[in-house]
């Protein structure tokens, strides 16, 4: 008996999936808009977490004698 041949590539992800229907019903114009405005989000959520940090430090600072 020979052992089954190993597959040579790996199956693509769920999110590798979306991406290929996403190129193929979306022009380059609206999927550069959308990683775009994707991105927007990601760092507003950085700001806002650095925001929260700074603040939790300032109070600390004011509650040292």
């Amino acid at each position: 008996m020979q052992a089954a041949p190993v597959r040579a590539t790996a199956i693509p992800s769920f999110t590798d999936a979306l991406r290929a229907v996403e190129s193929v019903l979306m022009s380059s114009g609206q999927r550069t808009a959308r990683r775009n405005a994707w991105n927007s989000v990601l760092e507003d959520r950085r700001r806002a977490k650095d925001r929260v940090e700074a603040q939790r430090v300032l109070e600390q600072a004011a509650t040292r004698p």
